[in-house]
């Protein structure tokens, strides 16, 4: 075998060679073009079509989460019953009088109590303003506010 034979043999084997590489990227494009008659280009432009869509989703989304975070903010999500006995050592009255707190995240809500006795019933409401109240709270609205705060989510 003379020079030209070799030469001959390595060109068509490195021929050979890139013709399977073509093949091969041929079928990876195929595979990312999701298609067999698209082009790159296509692709490249569906891509855009659909990341803008995207966008514009994640936008509205944002906008629709932001608004659903303002109103869960002012629900109630902590709140607590305390009951007890106004009357101590008299046996007037029980456990039935009770003070419940309601209070959003941000501190704000009311604190309903009730005072129950043989003879009547008292009812009070106490606006709360940043887990605080500008009227007198007794010790089981205190108690109250407390265990709502603790339990805010």
């Amino acid at each position: 075998m003379n020079f030209e034979t070799y030469l001959i043999i390595s060109s068509s084997a490195i021929i050979l060679l890139l013709l399977i590489w073509i093949i091969r990227l041929e079928i990876i494009l195929k595979k990312v073009l999701g298609s067999k008659n698209g082009s790159l280009d296509e692709a490249i432009n569906n891509l855009r079509k659909d990341a803008e869509i995207l966008k514009k989703h994640a936008e509205k989304t944002s906008g629709r989460l932001e608004i659903m975070d303002n109103k869960l903010r002012k629900t109630i999500s902590g709140n607590e019953t305390i009951r007890f006995n106004p009357f101590k050592g008299t046996g007037s009255g029980s456990n039935q009088s009770f003070a419940t707190a309601l209070i959003n995240s941000d501190g704000d809500g009311v604190i309903i109590s009730s005072i129950y006795s043989r003879d009547h019933l008292s009812v009070f409401s106490k606006p709360i303003k940043n887990l605080d109240s500008e009227y007198e709270l007794t010790p089981e609205e205190k108690s109250a506010l407390q265990k709502a705060k603790e339990s805010i989510i």
